[in-house]
């Protein structure tokens, strides 16, 4: 009896009932793959960088040492935040990717209802999973505490700030991953389920807040201290907002983040808890009727003997020979397949949703009288072409890695097609799919153009934009997908290259030009070649009741039309180029490790 009591004892305080062998597969996986380590060592670096550019910043060195003693408050102050911020966006995002496939590689691979043969519980398996992937995005946190630590001695810096930024993270990270896991039982593919994430997180906590205001703030139903209030203890971006305030500007008022993030938290707690029972639920759902083999028996069951206008049932149609694909079949493969699998409904639906919100903010906007400034059109642009960027990103990384979990791949290398036929079939398939993200960038330049608000000009330049950019994202998302295996890990390093050429190198160069290393305008010129500077370039000089100005480059100058277009001739040739050879490289790889 004593050792039944310790065994019990033992299983209750290891949490084996918790999460069950899922959890210990997991790590044992985890720690045997070398992408844990890499992204360990880029996210250490990469958080280094950043601080050594704020320090330097913070602290100039060519200073007396008094000055630069007086300075260590408000430095310390600055690297904290940054710290924060970091692994606040950070982890969401790789939270977001890593938990994408995390049930959809068991159903797919029909290991889910073997799963239901075992005494292992579906409550098991997805905190199993959820709390496997977790703990690698723990161990990058757990990174940074050292840090937090010691800039803390300079002062300046509550630990409540760096307590309250902790749990907002964890409880974000739990609730994206979460999200994503959740996504992950009703869709296979990973760049759908990163995309329904981001675009949910979105609506959370970016609509949902905007159409509060249009709605009660501007027709004085709810105050603005009671508005912003109640997103205290919802939005965790605005929490966090609040608390970093707080701790830079004491006397600002941002102390009210002080008392309400405990109650964020506790919220972001609930709608993980919610978010996991009805994962729980479905996992169940699906394990069982995968077990009975009954997982695609519903969609059989739907269209009995269903006849033709000729009175030809489905059994005698298969006897006639099937209809010939002209063409290319792999492009006309890539052409066919939907953006959201077979749920063409909910597809529809959710665009008419989007586009009546949308219309919503013109109304409101019109209403105040803003449409005719520039500003509301550049955030309007930048949004936009977010998104699109986020699509031209996960998309052409998912083409050859989605084949290669399928073990479709060597199939389709065993056929004539040549490789750049594969390379070109991929390549058109992701312009389609990415085709109605981007309509929501041209149909706006579009709209307000026939309101004569935006130049006509504009859409000429933007299309050059969004064509240099899909070629560019589009020939190294191709590239990764040949080199990686998983959809996770390409989908990642095509993430780190965007955030290379257009985040991290730029953050580079500011640091060396502060030490004297570099010039400022080279840095000018590189951040010229920004998408997101061209596009706000773009709008600031055609937006505005249709009249055309000067585009305000950062080292370009004010220039005119004639040669803007030069100057995004020019990037887009580069970046061109650059696509170019990640395509050229992603066809000598595409025969190469193909199991």
């Amino acid at each position: 009896m004593t050792a039944a009591l310790f065994n019990f004892v033992l299983r209750l305080v290891s949490l084996s009932w918790l999460t069950g062998p899922i959890f210990d597969k997991e790590l044992r996986v985890s720690s045997r793959r070398r992408r844990n380590y890499v992204l360990r060592f880029a996210y250490l670096a990469l958080l280094t960088m950043l601080l050594v550019l704020f320090w330097v910043i913070a602290v100039p060195s060519g200073q007396s040492r008094l000055y630069q003693s007086s300075r260590m408050a408000e430095a310390g102050q600055i690297i904290i935040a940054c710290i924060v911020w970091f692994q606040f966006v950070a982890t969401q995002i790789l939270a977001g990717i890593m938990l994408s496939t995390s049930i959809s590689d068991e159903i797919y691979h029909k290991t889910l209802g073997l799963l239901m043969t075992t005494p292992i519980s579906s409550f098991q398996v997805v905190v199993g999973k959820l709390l496997s992937k977790l703990l690698q995005l723990l161990l990058l946190m757990a990174i940074s505490l050292p840090l937090l630590a010691i800039v803390r001695v300079f002062g300046g810096v509550p630990w409540g700030y760096i307590v309250s930024g902790l749990c907002i993270t964890l409880t974000m990270v739990l609730f994206v991953g979460s999200l994503s896991l959740f996504f992950s039982i009703f869709s296979r593919k990973a760049y759908v389920v990163i995309i329904l994430t981001v675009l949910t997180l979105g609506m959370l906590f970016a609509l949902i807040p905007l159409f509060t205001v249009m709605i009660f703030v501007n027709s004085d139903i709810v105050s603005e201290n009671e508005f912003f209030t109640g997103l205290s203890y919802l939005n965790p971006y605005f929490c966090l907002a609040l608390a970093t305030e707080a701790m830079m500007s004491p006397r600002a008022g941002g102390w009210i983040a002080g008392l309400y993030w405990p109650w964020q938290c506790a919220v972001m707690l609930g709608g993980s808890g919610l978010l996991l029972f009805l994962s729980v639920l479905m996992v169940r759902r699906v394990a069982l009727r995968q077990a009975t083999g009954q997982l695609g028996a519903s969609s059989s069951k739907r269209r009995p003997r269903r006849q033709d206008g000729a009175g030809i049932t489905v059994e005698q149609a298969f006897e006639h020979p099937p209809r010939r694909v002209r063409g290319s079949a792999i492009l006309w493969k890539e052409l066919k397949s939907p953006l959201f699998g077979r749920r063409k409904l909910a597809f529809v639906i959710s665009i008419a949703v989007g586009l009546i919100l949308l219309f919503l903010t013109y109304a409101f906007f019109a209403d105040t009288g803003d449409l005719d400034e520039d500003g509301l059109h550049i955030m309007y642009g930048v949004i936009f072409m977010s998104l699109g960027t986020l699509f031209a990103i996960i998309l052409p990384a998912t083409c050859i890695t989605s084949e290669k979990e399928s073990r479709a791949w060597p199939l389709l290398l065993a056929t004539t097609l040549g490789d750049w036929q594969i390379l070109g079939a991929k390549f058109a398939g992701i312009l389609r799919r990415s085709l109605p993200i981007w309509c929501l960038l041209f149909g706006h330049i579009i709209l307000f153009t026939f309101a004569k608000i935006i130049h006509p000009i504009a859409i000429i330049h933007t299309a050059l934009l969004v064509g240099w950019l899909m070629v560019f994202l589009s020939g190294s998302g191709l590239y990764f997908s040949t080199c990686f295996k998983r959809t996770t890990t390409a989908v990642i390093a095509n993430f780190a290259l965007a955030a290379v050429v257009w985040g991290i190198a730029p953050l580079l160069m500011a640091l060396m030009a502060e030490i004297d290393l570099l010039d400022f305008d080279f840095l000018e010129s590189y951040l010229d070649t920004n998408p997101f500077v061209h596009i706000v370039v773009i709008i600031e000089a055609t937006a505005g009741r249709g009249s055309l100005s000067n585009y305000h480059w950062i080292d370009y100058g004010n220039k005119g039309v004639y040669d803007t277009t030069a100057w995004m001739t020019a990037c887009a040739f580069g970046y061109v180029f650059l696509g170019l050879l990640f395509a050229w490289r992603a066809k000598c790889r595409l025969r190469r490790n193909i199991f």
